[in-house]
């Protein structure tokens, strides 16, 4: 079995963390959270960790347990609107007149990790796609509701024909998307699961060398494109 290592921060050449506004449930802003997923060697997540600020005390704190509820609290989530670093920054000046801190400053804030992880349980062989090195299947789980604007977002943004009708309950896959980089092939789907309460882009990389950056770098683009149509990432699973 493959030992899976743990690596903290996330694994990219440039990290970011995930912003979003908080507002106080009358419309105006209450204040922001500051996420990023833990991940392990091969890109999939083994932990969530994040640090909130609210206007009404000014400071910064380990908001991780708020994070993890979000996802499972529709109401809390319902006040909640993914930003880029960019409009963080510009509401957090207008509310408090100071920068918003950088990435280091802002993960001193975040709680401990989660335990060093288990090596992950796949639902199928380390069969790798006739011609690769090695095959890998993940799922990127989000939460929240995907607009019929949002759809054609990513749609266009992917150059992804739409397959199905987003308002038919009984569709599941969205459409489909094949790309290849210097000889790796990647194919993603967008599909309703868990019976429609979520979303998820199941990504298949085959891969022909040792190296695997373009996965990380895959996963993270994707993420941040659901993400800019409201979507919230709950998790990044391994399967293969």
């Amino acid at each position: 079995m493959t030992t899976t290592s743990f690596a903290r921060p996330a694994i990219s050449p440039s990290p970011e963390l995930h912003f979003y506004v908080v507002d106080d449930g009358a419309g105006g802003p209450e204040g922001l959270l500051a996420e990023e997923f833990l991940l392990a060697a091969d890109y999939s997540s083994v932990g969530l960790v994040s640090a909130g600020w609210n206007r009404w005390d000014g400071r910064w704190y380990d908001a991780s347990a708020s994070s993890r509820h979000l996802r499972v609290d529709t109401a809390l989530r319902a006040r909640v609107t993914p930003v880029s670093r960019t409009a963080a920054s510009a509401l957090y000046r207008d509310l408090c007149g100071a920068d918003l801190p950088e990435e280091a400053a802002l993960r001193a804030c975040f709680g401990a990790p989660p335990a060093r992880p288990q090596p992950p349980l796949r639902l199928s062989g380390t069969e790798a796609t006739p011609g690769f090195r090695e095959t890998r299947v993940y799922r990127i789980l989000f939460a929240a509701e995907l607009t019929q604007d949002g759809l054609a977002a990513l749609g266009e943004a992917w150059q992804m024909p739409i397959t199905g009708d987003l308002a038919d309950p009984e569709v599941r896959v969205l459409g489909v998307v094949r790309r290849q980089f210097s000889g790796d092939a990647f194919r993603w789907d967008l599909r309703r699961v868990a019976a429609g309460a979520a979303w998820g882009l199941d990504v298949t990389c085959d891969l022909v060398g040792e190296r695997d950056e373009a996965v990380g770098v895959l996963l993270r683009g994707l993420t941040t494109q659901m993400r800019q149509q409201g979507m919230i990432p709950v998790t990044v699973d391994r399967f293969h």
